[in-house]
């Protein structure tokens, strides 16, 4: 393979993984926006549910609750063994 087609090949990959981040964080601010919208830290939730949501691609619904609706954000655990997910 010439070496201008493996670079080519190389940014098309590089820009496309960075779009699909860029387009799941935008999916995930909205849904977390509606799951913190009544907790008291505020900043927090939105932080910790981000992070879930571009990690599991999901977001339960509602404020509280409903985990069961999306596995990987319901098991995610932080290091002390909690639930890490808002």
């Amino acid at each position: 393979m010439k070496p201008w087609i493996a670079a080519f090949l190389f940014a098309v990959l590089v820009t496309s993984s960075g779009f699909f981040e860029l387009t799941a964080a935008i999916q995930c601010s909205p849904k977390c926006e509606v799951r913190c919208s009544k907790a008291s830290a505020k900043e927090n939730c939105l932080k910790y549910c981000g992070i879930c949501c571009t990690k599991c691609q999901c977001v339960p619904s509602g404020t509280y609750g409903n985990k069961d609706e999306c596995p990987c954000y319901r098991d995610m655990k932080n290091s002390k063994g909690n639930p890490k997910c808002p």
